[in-house]
């Protein structure tokens, strides 16, 4: 080795000690950032935790009183019939008008709250997401009917929010 080598080539001990100074100014930032990161993370954390049980408590609290407005809406029609029942002297004409307008009421209280009737005309084609067909008959004669279309309605179905409650009671005409 010459002295040249030896002068120009630096020892690993000199190298070292700048690197290690300034490493450890970086060291404490990373490790000031780490802490940082990590407190934004549990935040975070509690945060999302928070609004799942808010969330959580929402929903039980809708199921708990989900039908609130719909029971409210019933109230009146209960308010009638009970009314109805306490005339003791009541005539059949009476008792059948006030059924009548206790059934609108009944109506209305169901359309304001989404049901909605299903009760298809005599022609109608079957729908086998609305309809529940009973039996299969021959057309009325005198009706021309179509395979598949509904000939009575024996029971009406219901909707509510365009789900199908109870499908509608018919029957049907058979293939001719």
């Amino acid at each position: 080795m010459t002295t040249a080598e030896n002068t120009t080539a630096p020892t690993p001990h000199t190298d070292a000690a700048p690197e290690a100074a300034s490493a450890a100014p970086d060291a404490a930032a990373l490790q000031a950032q780490i802490d940082e990161l990590k407190d934004q993370f549990l935040r975070a954390q509690a945060e999302v935790q928070n609004a799942r049980r808010r969330a959580d408590d929402e929903v039980a609290k809708a199921r708990k009183f989900g039908v609130e407005n719909f029971a409210e809406s019933l109230l009146p029609i209960l308010d009638s019939f009970e009314a109805g029942l306490a005339i003791p002297s009541a005539t059949a004409e009476q008792m059948r008008e006030g059924s009548e307008a206790t059934l609108r009421q009944l109506l209305t209280a169901l359309e304001r709250n989404k049901v909605l009737p299903i009760s298809p005309a005599q022609g109608d084609k079957f729908n086998p997401h609305h309809h529940q067909a009973i039996s299969v008959v021959p057309a009325p004669e005198g009706v021309p009917l179509n395979a598949n279309c509904v000939v009575t309605v024996l029971q009406k179905g219901y909707l509510i929010a365009e789900r199908v409650l109870r499908p509608a009671l018919v029957t049907v005409t058979g293939e001719a």
